[in-house]
């Protein structure tokens, strides 16, 4: 490899260096952060504003999930709890297979006839969540996590 291809690019405002540097470590985190963060409204809202079941109702009695409510709450509880436990990063790795193995399901049976964009109801938003949860499979909680803390990860 030359120089020339291992080479970090100039900053248009190299002020800024010292910034990116202090940042750069948690990154991640607030990552990690921000996809269990937003996934929280979603399981509240099946669990307290009536969501899951209409996503029973909706959904799982026409696939033939047994019992569809039960499936629901499931699902619920793994957005509302899950988001929680990924934000804080705590069983980090399994939680967000679980969210990854759940977005991918909807990809593919719910989002993806509607075409890729959200606003008709297509599989974008939830392919980004998914890719990003597998993302956060793969690397796990990192440095601001429980998992860290408490020195012990899948």
């Amino acid at each position: 490899m030359s120089s020339q291809e291992t080479a970090v690019p100039r900053l248009l405002i190299p002020g800024l260096a010292g910034l990116y540097r202090s940042l750069a470590p948690y990154s991640y985190s607030f990552m990690r952060f921000c996809v269990g963060a937003m996934l929280v409204p979603h399981g509240y809202a099946k669990l307290f504003n009536g969501g899951a079941a209409g996503l029973a109702n909706g959904y799982f009695v026409k696939w033939g999930l047994a019992p569809p409510l039960a499936w629901a709450y499931a699902i619920a509880l793994l957005e509302f709890v899950g988001g929680i436990l990924l934000a804080v990063g705590l069983l980090t790795r399994p939680v967000a297979l679980l969210i990854a193995f759940e977005m991918a399901v909807a990809v593919l049976t719910v989002h993806l006839p509607n075409g890729f964009f959200w606003i008709a109801k297509g599989y974008e938003y939830p392919l980004l969540w998914g890719l990003l949860a597998l993302a956060v499979a793969c690397r796990g909680g990192d440095l601001l996590s429980v998992d860290r803390a408490i020195g012990k990860e899948f």
